[in-house]
């Protein structure tokens, strides 16, 4: 597989904090790739080493098959969540100014200017100080400022930070797309609907050490615990609530008298659910026998438990 990034054991010191203990990753080419983990974990100096902001003490970054170099910053676009746009400057003088400082020359940055702005609906906001702006329009320039040069690889921090619903969808497809059109990115954020909504692969910073990592397909599967949501229609829910109960650990229950529906939740002990099913086709009719697999957010805070635990 190639990786437009990767870091071998990178470790990074602050005095006596170690914020970075030989993380390793690998990053795939034209994916969206969820840096995940608590406040404080590393994935802030992670970032900082990336965009050569700061150095790791020890362990290489390679950038797109190289040693990352100084040269890599202009294939590389930041959106961080602390935004840096001057409030007292233009939108459009603004944007043009970041733009060269990419390595676009004027002309070049204006035409993509415009598509953007007409893209996004901002056209009439090319003469606006930022410091007229929301904080949701002021982040729409920034993304744009960001994805402008066309770089290899986006880091984008809590990008959604300051959007309403609608114009944060408008985002999630417009990086959706930008993935599509081959460009790789890195996704950083606490809202796990969002890792769901986008991300393929994962992974997992805690106290400056990565505990978990992969396709977050693979991740789900591997965190499965056999538990099922199954609906029966019986008149005898008592009896075979206290069947059941002696053969399977019951989670919950609920009973529709009027529509005869026994709602379950049920722990089983193995991941043969042939068997299962037909033992409870004996006991009444099956409406419905889901496995539910564990969310992005269940992983995040049982691994975060589990290594608390350990420790």
């Amino acid at each position: 597989m190639n990786h437009i990034l990767v870091t071998k054991e990178v470790t990074k010191h602050y005095g006596k904090h170690t914020a970075l203990n030989k993380v390793s990753l690998e990053i795939p080419k034209n994916s969206i790739y969820g840096l995940l983990g608590p406040n404080g974990a590393g994935k802030t100096t992670l970032i900082r080493i990336i965009n050569q902001i700061t150095f790791p003490d020890d362990g290489e970054v390679i950038f797109d098959g190289e040693s990352l170099k100084q040269k890599h910053i202009a294939h590389i676009g930041y959106l961080p969540e602390e935004r840096g746009l001057y409030k007292s400057m233009k939108v459009g003088e603004q944007a043009l100014y970041l733009a060269q400082l990419k390595g676009m020359t004027k002309a070049e940055a204006k035409k993509r200017l415009k598509f953007w702005f007409e893209r996004l609906e901002i056209g009439d906001w090319w003469n606006k100080k930022i410091q007229e702006l929301s904080k949701g329009m002021a982040q729409k320039i920034q993304f744009i400022v960001t994805v402008l040069h066309r770089p290899k690889l986006l880091i984008f921090d809590e990008p959604f930070s300051g959007f309403d619903p609608i114009n944060a969808n408008i985002i999630k497809d417009e990086i959706l797309q930008l993935k599509e059109q081959g460009t790789s990115i890195i996704f950083s954020t606490h809202r796990m609907e969002s890792v769901e909504e986008l991300c393929e692969y994962i992974a997992l910073i805690h106290q400056s050490e990565k505990i978990l990592d992969g396709r977050l397909s693979d991740i789900k599967k591997a965190y499965k615990n056999n538990v099922f949501k199954i609906g029966l229609e019986t008149r005898n829910a008592d009896i075979l609530l206290k069947e059941l109960a002696d053969k399977f650990e019951i989670a919950s229950s609920t009973y529709d008298g009027g529509e005869g529906q026994l709602d379950l939740t049920i722990k089983l002990p193995s991941s043969d659910s042939k068997n299962i099913l037909s033992y409870l086709s004996t006991k009444g009719n099956i409406n419905n026998f889901v496995e539910t697999i564990p969310s992005a957010n269940d992983i995040f805070i049982k691994t975060i438990q589990n290594k608390g635990s350990r420790e």
